[in-house]
């Protein structure tokens, strides 16, 4: 099963698309929220972005709600 983190804020709507997606695929994920995480932040930062989402599917990175791109990740 691949490792799926998925970075948030908490007035995000695509974030909360995102995470309503995989938990109705049933694929399980750790949410890290960039607004009150401030080492979530720092990482997310260090992978060179500053907007959210951004899905982590193993070693692949998604930015934004990207379905066609998330569907291909967790066949």
């Amino acid at each position: 099963m691949s490792k799926v983190t998925v970075y948030t804020s908490n007035t995000c709507p695509y974030c909360t698309m995102a995470k309503d997606y995989l938990k109705d695929r049933e694929v399980a994920f750790e949410e890290k929220n960039v607004q009150t995480d401030k080492e979530a932040r720092q990482e997310l930062m260090a992978m060179g972005y500053t907007g959210v989402p951004v899905i982590c599917v193993d070693d692949e990175q998604i930015v934004g709600f990207d379905k066609a791109r998330l569907d291909e990740l967790l066949k």
